[in-house]
């Protein structure tokens, strides 16, 4: 085939199989240097190998796909089953979406964060299931001795003008290919979708709610027995010496205690055992990579690193800096893996979002070539980019290879929030010139301790890159550039991340750096419309780009009855955030009253409720409002929690935080009565971002109606952070009672 493929055609595969394999792929626009973001780029290099996505249909009439994604609870499953159900013509529940193993052939494809999931495998998901429906016809035409055009395939059956049908399982074997053969074809117009676009539940929900779904835990692997770490009381701190090692090895149950590199580990026959293990342990410990450290030391080296402004300006403007504290990385699953390692081959299960490098990774720690490495993805309960990193499956790696032996290595709560991955603490200084009605200009400087880039892009290569001094900044400056929009028609804008302070274990939650740097700009765009004396939601509607921007915002401020008359001490608050062809808007309303503020809450700090919530959204083609509903609720109560009560204390390089019980996420007494979510129809082929975008929007809609509730512009986050309102557990031993 010559010449360029028509708007919605594509160029598609038939494998080589005894059964029908079809493959998608996409072709690349031909200028790579419009890159507008950093998804393009995740996209972009995605590419190349999108035609090793391959879709099977099974002689029993189901059809099976392995994602080369990780499923951590944000519905992408789902979503996948509702494009090939599509363009296959089968109900979705006869699609099998499993998790595939990591590939090192699919290179940068099978890195899941930046929202990318769904916008890098859409088209090529679709066109493979295209080429099976093509490849399921001309069979069945040919069984018939009819032409194509003469049938019709809709419930997983074909069926001619004549009434005769025939299941695709019989035809699976016919429509199959000696060879690998490329095959054009033409994606379901927009206007024709039956199945993309509908809401539909998720296919694992009746597993997770009856206890049926398996996450890494729940694996019965031969031999694999529990085992948890004795950790430093620092971060990072390394064992000196272990006084009581025979002791704890002849205590119940315990079949191992083993030094490694994080700490000192315990294998058992029970996670109980195990524990009591851990607690009986006496190690003395050397220092770790943050001795000493506690916020006001990080926030001294983070107003040293700051970039300074440009020269103040002639005109009138408003500057102001934002502090944001340390915030856990920790998800509902706690950090698990199991690992089976013999002296020529290694066997991995855990829940992974960049598997590639973490086979190679493993590998490279246990001195095995890569092809005897076989690492399974499984599905993980949640991750906030925990996930990104692979730190349970080194450890279960080195562990099970040390004593010869399977294990089932899961950290303790306790671990996590204080030696897992944490949202670096930062520092953002935003300055906006006026004169008049008119914004001259935009500058922010975003000073941060340094986020770990240290997966890459998905593989070793970038990976190792990403942890080079000058390859780290870098990445850094990729992802804080590509990841920034310029929203509002603010003249001149200067946008720069320092970072700095590579001691503790960071890692990317949702959104990376636009929860702080969006913020910190939105409150900015509060004070920049008080001192021309507009309203702060046409202000912003003034200044927006576009007339999709300028949509979301009018369907809040429509929607939640934006300057409705309010008591004292309650206010609405209104931002606008973008992201990845995505746009968003949020207005939120919240109490500052005194009788909710200092309403008694057990073990926990009161402050202001949110009492509603409206979320408008525009992500271009929808594949499952049901899911994309369910991503902007999350990201609400990540946005409250980040703007109130969540954060970690760091005092002499430790968190004091030791579990949920004190990490306050969204509880149920800050968690809005009222949620509404509104989703824009839109007549884009293709789908935006979705999984971070709620998150920014949401954080700065509760820092600006609480600015407006007080009246006073809050500038350190979450708002409670000074105040420390548990005792914190010991650090000796690290697993608290």
């Amino acid at each position: 085939m010559t010449g360029p493929l028509p708007r919605r055609r594509f160029l598609g595969y038939v494998l080589a199989a005894p059964i029908l394999v079809t493959a998608g792929s996409e072709l690349p626009s031909p200028d790579l240097t419009e890159l507008l973001d950093l998804n393009d780029i995740m996209t972009a290099a995605a590419l190349p190998t999108s035609g090793l996505i391959t879709v099977e249909v099974g002689t029993d009439g189901t059809v099976s796909f392995a994602l080369p994604r990780a499923e951590v609870g944000q519905g992408i499953t789902t979503s996948t089953a509702m494009l090939i159900a599509e363009e296959l013509g089968v109900p979705v529940s006869r699609v099998r979406v499993s998790l595939a193993d990591a590939r090192p052939e699919l290179l940068f494809n099978q890195l899941t964060g930046g929202s990318n999931t769904t916008i890098a495998t859409h088209t090529p998901i679709r066109v493979a299931a295209a080429v099976a429906r093509y490849r399921l016809l001309a069979a069945a035409a040919n069984e018939f001795g009819t032409t194509v055009a003469d049938l019709r395939l809709a419930a997983g059956v074909i069926t001619d003008r004549t009434g005769r049908s025939i299941g695709i399982g019989a035809l699976a074997g016919k429509a199959a290919s000696p060879g690998t053969l490329a095959v054009p074809v033409e994606l379901t117009p927009r206007e024709k979708l039956t199945v993309i676009g509908r809401p539909h539940g998720r296919i694992d929900a009746l597993d997770a709610v009856t206890g049926r779904k398996k996450f890494a835990m729940d694996l019965a692997v031969p031999g694999a027995k529990p085992a948890m770490v004795c950790r430093p009381p620092t971060i990072n701190g390394k064992v000196g010496t272990v006084a009581n090692l025979g002791d704890v090895r002849e205590m119940p149950g315990v079949t191992d205690v083993q030094v490694i590199s994080t700490g000192v580990a315990v294998r058992a026959d029970t996670f109980g055992q195990c524990i009591d293990a851990v607690r009986a342990l006496r190690v003395s410990w050397r220092p770790g990579t943050a001795e000493g450290k506690s916020d006001d030391t990080v926030l001294r080296e983070l107003a040293a690193a700051e970039l300074p402004l440009g020269p103040r300006p002639p005109t009138p403007y408003v500057e102001g800096k934002f502090t944001f504290a340390f915030r856990s990385n920790s998800a509902l699953e706690p950090n698990c893996a199991i690992a089976d390692v013999r002296a020529d081959r290694a066997e991995i299960w855990s829940s992974l979002k960049s598997p590639i490098v973490a086979r190679q990774a493993i590998a490279a720690r246990l001195g095995l070539p890569v092809s005897r490495v076989t690492v399974h993805v499984v599905e993980g309960g949640g991750s906030f980019g925990r996930k990104l990193f692979f730190d349970a499956a080194l450890e279960a790696a080195e562990l099970s290879q040390k004593i010869g032996k399977p294990v089932k290595l899961m950290w303790h709560r306790a671990d996590d929030t204080r030696q897992g991955r944490t949202h670096p603490m930062a520092t953002s200084r935003v300055r906006i010139a006026y004169a008049g009605n008119v914004v001259l200009g935009y500058e922010q400087r975003h000073t941060s301790v340094s986020t770990d880039l240290g997966h890459g892009l998905g593989e070793l290569l970038t990976a190792m890159a990403a942890k080079l001094p000058i390859g780290d900044a870098a990445f850094a400056q990729t992802f804080f550039q590509f990841s920034q929009t310029s929203p509002y028609r603010f003249g001149s804008v200067s946008r720069l991340l320092s970072e700095t302070d590579r001691g503790f274990n960071t890692g990317s939650m949702r959104a990376v750096y636009s929860p702080d740097a969006t913020c910190a700009r939105e409150l900015v765009v509060d004070q920049v419309a008080a001192r021309m004396g507009q309203d702060p939601y046409r202000f912003r509607r003034n200044f927006l780009r576009d007339e999709r921007s300028r949509a979301v915002l009018d369907r809040v401020a429509e929607a939640g009855g934006w300057g409705r008359p309010m008591p004292p001490g309650t206010a609405q608050g209104i931002a606008f955030h973008s992201e990845y062809k995505s746009v968003s808007a949020a207005l939120i309303e919240i109490d500052c009253r005194p009788a909710t503020t200092g309403r008694p809450i057990r073990d926990g700090v009161g402050g202001p409720r949110v009492t509603r919530a409206v979320f408008a959204v525009d992500v271009g083609l929808v594949v499952n409002p049901l899911g994309l509903q369910a991503q902007m609720m999350g990201g609400i109560m990540d946005g409250i929690a980040l703007a109130l009560t969540a954060s970690l204390h760091l005092r002499d390089g430790y968190f004091l935080e030791a579990s949920w019980d004190n990490y306050f996420y969204t509880r149920m007494w800050n968690t809005p009565p009222v949620v509404q979510i509104i989703v824009l129809p839109s007549t884009a082929d293709k789908p935006g971002g979705a999984g971070e975008l709620g998150v920014p929007t949401a954080f700065a809609a509760v820092a600006c109606a609480y600015a407006r509730a007080t009246g006073t512009m809050p500038t350190t986050f979450p708002i409670n952070h000074g105040t420390l309102s548990f005792t914190p557990k010991p650090t000796i031993p690290p697993l608290p009672a």
